[in-house]
């Protein structure tokens, strides 16, 4: 007979109880998952509920908005509203924070990205939802100031694919819940995730390569040269198109996570954001063992300037992200001159020969 598995609710009720207010914020997070499961079924019936294609509207990054980013963004908002779970909302479809009359009971700031891997909606790939949690002190003016993520109580996601996933971290340790489909419950099916120090994978988006700084490129080409390098291993790359499934995989078996700031926009610091993508999967991979940065600094450490801000993303095996902040400090210090590679010297993948 199978040992009975511990579900949400129940790891929840155990686990808020060392938190100044532990039944509330057990409560935001039996509604967060509520909401996941809604949108779960969403993702899971597709065009049969007419969700899939393009609105003609842009969120406040300027993107083109899927129909269910809208809905599920619709759907969390009314959660933590009519439910007076939260008393801020932030979320990348919405330009300006939605204050829900601070409510002492639920002293929460709640960003999120509703629907994150949109674009993979139509084709039926994995996509997901993303929740950092900060506390939130009552002010006079009523001002909501972003803050590290170092000051986040606590990090969650959801990931609809082969089946839905619940992953949450109250800062100690980060662990895995499926949805039973029989029972409706989430069922913790993988306690204390540990992210492995080394891996032999990495994600990242090639085909911004010729954009890349220097010392992304030269670890990834490394990584290409495989055991016949300077590495000794071989490598394998893996990219989805979504930030919830390559950080679910990396919790789940090891690898690095990149998407760095490059050239191809330089006005922009980055492709992802701080607030509700970058923060909250930094948080649950440190929370497992793992390492977050900007290649630069930790990424929890970065001081928000706005609620949108954009970031530049490594994260993952610690050995691995290391290495990449290493590779900046020696481009920085001007010590990687020996390591050239042809894309960046001439217009051909090859050296020219005299």
């Amino acid at each position: 007979m199978k040992n009975k598995k511990k579900d949400l609710n129940e790891f929840l009720n155990e686990n808020c109880k060392c938190f100044n207010k532990g039944s509330s914020l057990e409560k935001l997070f039996v509604g967060i998952s509520e909401a996941c499961k809604s949108v779960s079924l969403l993702t899971a019936n597709g065009e049969i509920s007419g969700v899939l294609g393009n609105l003609k509207s842009t969120n406040v990054q300027g993107e083109i908005q899927k129909k269910l980013d809208v809905l599920s963004n619709d759907i969390f908002i009314e959660c933590f509203l009519k439910n007076e779970i939260a008393s801020a909302l932030i979320s990348e479809e919405n330009q300006d924070p939605i204050i829900n009359k601070y409510n002492s009971s639920a002293p929460y700031v709640v960003y999120f990205d509703p629907l994150d891997g949109s674009s993979n909606i139509d084709v039926n790939g994995s996509v997901g939802s993303i929740f950092s949690i900060f506390e939130y002190s009552n002010n006079s003016n009523n001002m909501l100031i972003p803050l590290t993520g170092n000051f986040q109580i606590a990090a969650c996601y959801a990931i609809y694919g082969p089946s839905t996933m619940f992953v949450l971290s109250l800062g100690s340790g980060t662990h895995g819940f499926t949805l039973d489909a029989n029972s409706g419950k989430f069922l913790l099916t993988h306690p204390n995730l540990s992210v492995p120090e080394a891996t032999h994978e990495y994600s990242i988006n090639t085909s911004n390569e010729r954009f890349w700084d220097f010392p992304i490129a030269r670890y990834v080409r490394e990584c290409i040269a495989g055991a016949s390098g300077v590495r000794d291993k071989n490598f394998n790359m893996r990219w989805t198109g979504s930030m919830v499934a390559d950080i679910h995989r990396v919790l789940i078996r090891g690898g690095i996570f990149m998407y760095p700031k490059d050239s191809k926009k330089p006005e922009k610091a980055g492709r992802l954001r701080l607030m509700y993508e970058a923060n909250p999967m930094a948080y649950l991979v440190e929370q497992a063992g793992g390492r977050a940065s900007t290649g630069k600094v930790n990424l929890l450490d970065v001081v928000p300037d706005d609620y949108h801000q954009r970031i530049s993303v490594i994260i993952g095996s610690k050995e691995e992200v290391e290495r990449v902040e290493r590779y900046y400090v020696e481009n920085l210090e001007g010590k990687d001159s020996k390591y050239e590679f042809p894309l960046f010297k001439e217009r051909s993948l090859f050296y020219k020969t005299e």
